[in-house]
């Protein structure tokens, strides 16, 4: 199943146990719908600098370098390595690496900040998706990893246990929305949308307050697709509902029924259904669509791309819509370096620059943009990139029209975006040449309404007191209390380096 073949496959290290295990990634990881791209250069350069730092510190304040690049001082040292190689993007200081204390006492500070992470993953218990238990078997086997070897692997990492861990007990984040991807073959969907209600309920339930929302995936064109929204509407109540224009994006080649927003015939009677039943959000994947992939499946670039929101927020301006990872069509086997080479011949990226105008085009404010991979790929490949797309994303959609969401968790544990975004600034020649606004402080209003405030508004989330005294509060006070750290894991796989 999935995109990569065998032979592929056969190419690839598990992420687990061959990536770099610092506080921000170093390489790209995929999971087994694309191939990840090379390690490049730079972040090599990064890897090679946080190691140096991270065993400098280490032996200064008496731990491994593993313990100290889990600490809020190992995370600063892995912004400086960044800034080093990148310019001066991210707010960090030598002294906050060097001194634990100090970098502790700004995450302590920035701990309480309202995070509402609502693009996350995890994978159901009964998942199809075991090439990545083949090849953590395989790494055991060829001894590449002793721990490995004779061990009966599993996909546990990606499943609930681990992504409640992750999220909530190794993030600054408060509250999370349980998203989805369809298939054509039943078993393949992450999972089912009884299953993100289940779990939705079942977090609440043992929290004692609301700490997960849910999705139900939409499938336009699906054999009895709109009994099945029915059904949601009736008996599943989730917080919105998403779904893929290109159809079965985890099986590419098997993608029968893509669509588009805008199909008067097809989609427009489940918006009007929607807003009858008092769903007033649409979430929409769209982008990770890069021309390598096109090359394979050129009949989905229509359907993947951003060319049919305008229409469609114009036609039903009751609805919100809200683009998951804003059209970004670099990640998923793309290279970062495009985008780049893009913006800075014509200040444009794809398919983000064309989403930002469809406000200015088509008159309408309806239209949010959810950052999900595009942040997360371009702050390890060039957070300057990520500058440059968040300040076209808040120029032409607004601040208050940029949600955060970060995939997680295939990418581990979302603190490492949190910590980006909180530090990241759009360079002043930026800012001057393409009329991008400062992000300002971590817990300044533009950051904080992209991490959590505009999604608390959309949602309605409105009773953030009981989160400090949940059980959710309280499992998070006694993990650290007994000294547990961020594994810095990811998961999925990586290309082998090269000598």
């Amino acid at each position: 199943m999935g995109l990569l073949s065998d032979r592929e496959l056969a190419s690839l290290l598990p992420a687990e146990t061959h990536a770099f295990a610092g506080p921000v990634p170093t390489q790209s990881v995929s999971s087994d719908e694309f191939m990840p791209v090379p390690q490049t250069s730079a972040q090599r350069r990064v890897e090679a600098r946080v190691k140096e730092l991270g065993a400098t510190l280490a032996r200064r304040h008496g731990m491994t370098r593993r313990r100290f690049l889990a600490t809020a001082s190992g995370m600063a040292a892995a912004f400086l390595a960044m800034n080093e190689v990148y310019g001066l993007l991210y707010d960090v200081s030598a002294a906050e690496a060097q001194t634990p204390q100090m970098a502790k006492e700004r995450a302590d500070g920035l701990a309480k900040q309202f995070v509402m992470d609502c693009h996350t993953h995890f994978l159901r218990d009964d998942t199809r998706i075991m090439t990545f238990v083949r090849q953590r078997e395989a790494v055991g086997k060829a001894g590449w990893n002793k721990a490995l070897a004779g061990k009966e692997q599993t996909i546990d990492d990606l499943k609930f246990a681990n992504y409640y861990k992750e999220v909530f007990l190794d993030s600054d984040t408060k509250v999370a929305l349980l998203s989805g991807a369809p298939s054509e073959v039943p078993q393949d969907w992450f999972l089912t949308n009884e299953m993100k209600a289940e779990a939705r309920a079942r977090v609440n339930r043992e929290a004692g307050s609301r700490r997960l929302l849910s999705h139900a995936i939409f499938t336009p064109g699906y054999p009895g697709w709109m009994e099945q929204v029915d059904h949601a509407i009736r008996d599943l109540k989730p917080d919105s509902f998403k779904g893929y224009t290109i159809g079965d994006n985890t099986n590419k080649n098997l993608s029968k029924h893509p669509w588009r927003m805008d199909d008067d015939k097809l989609v427009y009677p489940f918006y009007e259904k929607l807003l009858k039943a008092g769903y007033d959000k649409v979430c929409v994947h769209k982008g990770l669509f890069p021309p390598s992939v096109e090359q394979q499946f050129p009949h989905l670039l229509a359907y993947s791309d951003v060319r049919d929101v305008g229409r469609a927020a114009k036609d039903w301006p009751k609805m919100t819509f809200i683009i998951y990872h804003g059209g970004y069509r670099f990640a998923g086997g793309g290279r970062a370096e495009d985008a780049w080479t893009q913006f800075e011949k014509t200040g444009r990226i794809e398919w983000v620059t064309d989403l930002a105008e469809v406000p200015s085009k088509y008159g309408v404010t309806n239209v949010y943009a959810d950052v999900g991979q595009l942040f997360a790929q371009t702050t390890i490949a060039d957070p300057r990139v990520s500058a440059a797309m968040m300040g076209t994303l808040i120029r032409g959609l607004g601040v208050d029209h940029v949600v955060w969401g970060t995939d997680a968790i295939w990418t581990g544990s979302p603190q490492w975006q949190i910590e980006a975004l909180r530090r990241l600034e759009i360079p002043a020649d930026m800012q001057k040449q393409h009329g991008f606004t400062p992000l300002g402080p971590a817990d300044g209003p533009i950051k904080s309404a992209i991490l959590g405030e505009t999604n608390a508004r959309l949602y309605t989330y409105e009773r953030r007191a009981a989160l400090a005294t949940d059980r959710i509060a309280a499992l998070k006070a006694e993990y650290e209390a007994a000294g547990a750290e961020r594994s810095n894991l990811r998961y999925g796989y990586v290309l082998p380096a090269r000598d």
